[in-house]
């Protein structure tokens, strides 16, 4: 019988690419799993964080109906009943556009608050796999600035591609069913380029590289983008899946840069 296949071996076609950046993430969690350690270093900073973006969550979740009729005032005229459906779809795309920002900034911040942590968690992965070659000694308050100033820029380009989303999701069908696809895509890249920051920075690598590493593979980055996006999306699963997505962000980077991911 031959040996199962790894879901990081190297395949052709981007449906197979996307799906070997799920299998990133899932090695990611199998690490996470079988290291208690690891698990200690960053669940911490992410139950800060957590707790900070689940009360800005649920503080839109309340006050979702007034915003919806703040950013609908053309349907006041309406009959009751296509008002109510313009706003309940209003309040959809409200807490869809939120959701995105909130787990785009939520990584961000986490980041930013557990540098030191994951910085070791990505190490203690590369060491598993071979080291990292050409490192170089990055001193931890020029890290955190760079880490605090990169992850500024993509909050930002979520902002900017969560508002047309947001547009697209007062139409009827599309914005119910094409709309979170995106969403999930666009939030997926944007985790996948905040959570290689550590190994990259680890080679001297600064943002425009890691983008470019990124969009040689795209959809290895995407698949393993929107499975992180997704499982962040389950209550708690920010926080308890975030050590095990810096360990499959590191395996992402080793093999958009031509490095070994498998052991020995």
């Amino acid at each position: 019988m031959s040996a199962p296949r790894d879901l990081a071996a190297p395949v052709t076609g981007a449906a197979g690419r996307f799906l070997a950046g799920v299998g990133l993430f899932l090695r990611g969690l199998g690490l996470y799993v079988r290291s208690p350690g690891l698990m200690l270093l960053g669940v911490v900073p992410a139950l800060l964080s957590g707790v900070l973006f689940v009360t800005a969550f649920a503080t839109l979740v309340y006050f979702v109906d007034d915003l919806a009729a703040l950013l609908t005032p053309f349907a006041d005229g309406w009959s009751a009943t296509w008002r109510g459906l313009l706003r309940v779809v209003a309040g959809l795309a409200l807490l869809g556009l939120g959701g995105l920002l909130a787990v785009v900034a939520f990584t961000a911040v986490t980041l930013v608050i557990g540098d030191p942590f994951y910085e070791k968690i990505s190490e203690r992965v590369e060491e598993r796999y071979g080291g990292t070659p050409n490192a170089v000694d990055v001193p931890f308050w020029s890290s955190l600035r760079r880490s605090a100033a990169d992850s500024l820029r993509l909050v930002a380009l979520s902002v900017l591609f969560g508002v047309p989303l947001f547009a697209a999701g007062l139409i009827p069908v599309v914005g119910q069913t094409v709309v979170p696809v995106l969403g999930a895509a666009v939030g997926g890249w944007v985790l996948a380029v905040e959570l290689t920051g550590a190994p990259f920075y680890r080679r001297g690598k600064r943002l425009p590289e890691r983008r470019a590493a990124l969009r040689a593979d795209r959809p290895t980055a995407l698949g393993f983008g929107t499975a992180v996006f997704v499982c962040f999306l389950i209550p708690l699963g920010a926080v308890l899946l975030m050590p095990a997505a810096v360990a499959g962000a590191t395996l992402l980077a080793r093999r958009v840069l031509g490095q070994p991911t498998t052991e020995g």
